[in-house]
């Protein structure tokens, strides 16, 4: 049975489908025309990535640098925000800024991965100013830019860092209850050849009161043998196929 939601985030009827980089099936990853698609379809969670520019702009982006996305090897970090507006990766598609993405979608939820720590601040300040502390989950693969960003926003929904998810799955697999104040454990299925979720860390991370969301699974079997585990939320590049098997289970909630 899915925990008691200590956050406004986590409140929803069935799965949490999780709209990875906003999908990539049918426009580029953190572009405006993939968020777009994936709200279309009914999606009202939008996972996402951010970085800053030089003078503090919060963008949708992920890799530290443009090299993949947009053909150029440049830290996107060391661009100012007139620089970056004027990028385009393949398909002519902008790079977003988070403002717009907070304004376009007024009734998504956005899981932002926290990439570097320049964007720490801006991010913060731009929550503050947009108010959206509700409509977001902080994640990083750094607990302490984590940490940082709740000691500023407050009560705000966030994630494990990869400390917190080592002492959550070793507390799981001796099965000692200990206390955490994220919302969720977000997980990969495996980390270095060690299974991160099973039916027994998933059941455990209820009794913790975290919520379990794994990504990024594109696999429909995979996807029914996390959902058969109980998992409360998977995060896909593939919104049409994770929305179809979660349709399939009756398990696609209401205004998803």
């Amino acid at each position: 049975m899915r925990p008691k939601a200590d956050y406004a985030y986590l409140e929803h009827d069935g799965v949490l489908a999780f709209a990875h980089r906003g999908g990539d099936r049918r426009a580029p990853e953190n572009t405006l025309a993939a968020f777009q698609d994936a709200v279309d379809q009914g999606y009202t969670y939008l996972e996402t990535d951010v970085h800053a520019s030089t003078d503090g702009v919060v963008y949708a982006f992920h890799d530290d640098d443009l090299q993949r996305m947009v053909g150029e090897p440049v830290a996107i970090s060391t661009l100012t925000a007139s620089q970056i507006d004027k990028l385009r990766v393949e398909g002519g598609h902008a790079i977003p800024r988070m403002a717009d993405l907070f304004d376009a979608f007024p009734n998504a939820k956005f899981n932002i991965d926290a990439k570097a720590w320049p964007v720490v601040e801006p991010l913060c300040d731009l929550v503050q100013q947009m108010q959206t502390h509700e409509r977001i989950c902080i994640g990083s693969f750094s607990d302490g830019r984590i940490e940082k960003i709740v000691r500023r926003l407050g009560k705000v929904c966030h994630s494990l860092g990869p400390k917190g998810a080592l002492r959550f799955r070793t507390a799981a697999l001796v099965g000692r209850r200990v206390s955490f104040t994220a919302g969720a454990a977000q997980l990969p299925v495996r980390q270095a050849g060690v299974p991160m979720v099973t039916k027994a860390s998933v059941a455990y991370a209820h009794k913790c009161g975290l919520q379990v969301h794994v990504w990024t699974i594109n696999c429909e079997s995979t996807m029914h043998e996390l959902l058969d585990m109980g998992v409360d939320g998977l995060m896909t590049d593939d919104c049409a196929l994770l929305k179809s098997v979660l349709v399939s289970r009756n398990l696609w909630g209401a205004g998803q």
